[in-house]
């Protein structure tokens, strides 16, 4: 478990940088082309926030105070007109631009505790689907709210 806060601590030390890396993988894919129109500073904010607050979510928060955090980021991304498909890709990207920066650190430091990688792995993991969920549920809430007024938004 020691292992496991080595790598909360690590990782929300180096929370800048993973947002900054995030939000140039953003730019730079074709599957985000919605995501374009969200303010830079506003996806680089929650990014942050996640990765700087990574061992509170893992460690110490419940499961509603990770539902409400998703759930303000689904209402966002519905009305901001992100498609769903571009909303989980993001969190998804999220994860996998966190197991990139662990897998880094594990080649300089091969000597982790195994054990302790794979409590955190189990941690994440549980988190990220929990956001995928809570997100995509105040997603389709928001949709119901906003398309019979507009018409016009898409669960694409």
């Amino acid at each position: 478990m020691r292992s496991s806060y080595r790598l909360v601590r690590l990782i929300q030390s180096h929370a800048d940088i993973l947002a900054a890396s995030l939000e140039k993988k953003v730019q730079r894919s074709g599957q985000f082309l919605h995501f374009r129109d969200v303010p830079a500073h506003d996806l680089r904010e929650r990014v942050y926030e996640i990765y700087r607050h990574l061992g509170e979510w893992l460690l110490s928060k419940s499961d509603q105070e990770i539902e409400q955090r998703y759930r303000e980021i689904g209402s966002r991304r519905a009305q901001q007109r992100v498609p769903l498909s571009e909303l989980v890709r993001a969190i998804v990207l999220t994860k996998e631009n966190l197991w990139e920066f662990l897998q880094g650190e594990a080649r300089t430091n091969p000597a982790t505790d195994v054990k302790g990688e794979l409590e955190l792995l189990q941690m994440l993991e549980v988190f990220f689907d929990q956001a995928i969920f809570y997100a995509t549920m105040e997603y389709a809430a928001e949709i119901a709210r906003v398309a019979p007024e507009t018409g016009a938004l898409q669960a694409a």
